[in-house]
C-alpha cells in the first residue's frame, strides 16, 4: 500500500455495477473485496437497485449500488486496487458499453476535482444518471456535487422523468 503523503483520511463514493452472470452477488463480494484493501474501510451502502443500461441498450439489465468509503489512499491508488478487483472478479475490457462482471468507479474523493487521462474525479456522467444519484441521495442526501454544487438529492430531482428506469431490489 502507498499512502500519499498529501492526502489524509478521506471520504470517497464508489459506484458498483454488474449485469453479466449473478449480479447481487457479483456487487456483494465486490463489496467485500473493496473492505479487504488495506486502508479502507466500507462506512455506508445503498440499496442495490435494477437498472436500465445505459449506451448499449440491447443488454441485459443491471444491478447498481453505491458504496462509501474512508480510505488512506490516494485517488490514484484507489483507482488501481479498484481495476485489480475487477480483473479478479473476471472484467475484461474490450469496449466502452459492454456487458460486464463488474464495474467500479470513483464516483466522489472528498471534494476533489481531478481531470486526467487515466482519472476524472467527479464521475463526469454521475450528475446526469439516476441509477448513481438514486442511491448517493439515499446515502446521503446533502452531499454537494464539488462542479456542479448542487446536493445529490436536488441533481436527483431535477432529472428527466423520462428514461433510466431504475427499481429497487434489495435492502442487504
Amino acid at each position: 500500500m502507498i499512502q500519499d503523503p498529501s492526502f489524509a483520511i478521506e471520504t470517497a463514493y464508489i459506484g458498483i455495477g454488474s449485469n453479466v452472470g449473478d449480479t447481487l452477488n457479483n456487487c456483494r463480494k465486490a463489496i467485500e473485496l473493496i473492505h479487504q484493501i488495506n486502508g479502507c474501510t466500507v462506512t455506508g451502502r445503498s440499496a442495490f437497485y435494477r437498472t436500465e443500461p445505459v449506451g448499449a441498450t440491447s443488454q441485459d439489465w443491471y444491478v447498481n449500488g453505491v458504496i462509501r468509503i474512508e480510505t488512506i489512499l490516494g485517488p490514484h491508488e484507489l483507482l488501481k486496487s479498484l481495476l485489480s478487483i475487477e480483473s479478479a472478479m473476471g472484467r475484461i475490457r474490450r469496449q466502452k458499453w459492454e456487458p460486464r462482471v463488474i464495474d467500479l468507479d470513483i464516483l466522489l474523493y472528498g471534494d476533489k476535482i481531478i481531470e486526467e487521462s487515466d482519472l476524472r474525479i467527479p464521475h463526469p456522467l454521475m450528475h446526469q444518471r439516476r441509477f448513481v444519484l438514486m442511491p448517493m441521495a439515499q446515502l446521503n442526501p446533502g452531499l454537494i456535487h464539488p462542479v456542479e454544487g448542487r446536493s445529490m438529492s436536488e441533481l436527483m430531482d431535477d432529472l428527466s422523468v423520462e428514461g433510466q428506469a431504475v427499481i429497487l431490489l434489495s435492502d442487504n
